[in-house]
C-alpha cells in the first residue's frame, strides 16, 4: 500500500498501477527523500514537476507538504489514469495537471512561461543513462527551472551517477538500500551564458 507520508494529506492512501512497468518509491525512501529536500528547500508555495510520475506519489507528497502546484508526466495512459484518480480522490484537481505522454515530448514543447522550483525524476530502470542525460539537458535548455530550483533524481543504486548537463550541478547523493537519490541545482555556468 502506498500512502501520503506527511502534511495536510498525511496518511491518505494512493492507488498504484497494476501490471505497469513502475516501481513505486517505498514509503521509507520517500520519507527520507522529503526529509532531505525539506532540510535545504522550502516547499511552501513551490511549483513541482514530477517526471516519470508512476502513481504520482512523489508529486502529490510535495503538494501535501505545501507545494502550490504539481505537473505530473507519465507515458503509460493506464498509469496516467491512476494518477488522475489519485488527484481526484485527494481533492487536488485545482492544483495538479497530468500529462499522459513521453517526458521528453513534454519537455521539448517548453514550459510555456512557467518555471518549476522542484523537479522530481524517478525514471523506470529500463530508461538508460543516455536518455536520462537528454531529459536533464532539456530541463536546462528549455528553461524549465527557476533560479533556485532543486532537481531530484532517483535511480537504482547499481546505476552510475547521471551525466549532468552544463548548467546543472550535483549537490549531493545518498543511498537508501537499493535506491540512490541525487540532488542537483542550477549552476552558475548557466547564468554566465
Amino acid at each position: 500500500m502506498t500512502r501520503i507520508i506527511a502534511g495536510q494529506l498525511g496518511g491518505r492512501t494512493l492507488a498504484t498501477p497494476r501490471g505497469a512497468d513502475t516501481r513505486p518509491t517505498t514509503d521509507r525512501v520517500r520519507e527520507a527523500v522529503f526529509s532531505r529536500i525539506e532540510s535545504i528547500f522550502d516547499l511552501t508555495g513551490a511549483r513541482v514537476l514530477d517526471l516519470y510520475a508512476g502513481s504520482g506519489a512523489l508529486g502529490l507528497e510535495a503538494v501535501s507538504r505545501g507545494a502550490e502546484w504539481v505537473t505530473l508526466v507519465e507515458v503509460d495512459r493506464r498509469t496516467a489514469r491512476v494518477i488522475e484518480a489519485n488527484v481526484a480522490e485527494l481533492g487536488l484537481r485545482a492544483v495538479a495537471r497530468v500529462h499522459a505522454e513521453k517526458v521528453d515530448r513534454v519537455l521539448e514543447r517548453g514550459p510555456g512561461g512557467e518555471t518549476f522550483d522542484l523537479v522530481l525524476l524517478d525514471p523506470p530502470y529500463p530508461v538508460g543513462e543516455a536518455e536520462l542525460a537528454t531529459t536533464l539537458g532539456l530541463l536546462i535548455s528549455g528553461e524549465w527551472l527557476s533560479p533556485d530550483a532543486l532537481v531530484v533524481v532517483e535511480r537504482s543504486a547499481r546505476s552510475p551517477e547521471p551525466t549532468w548537463p552544463q548548467g546543472l550541478a550535483l549537490i549531493r547523493s545518498r543511498t537508501y538500500g537499493e535506491t540512490v537519490v541525487h540532488l542537483a541545482e542550477p549552476s552558475q555556468a548557466a547564468d554566465a551564458e
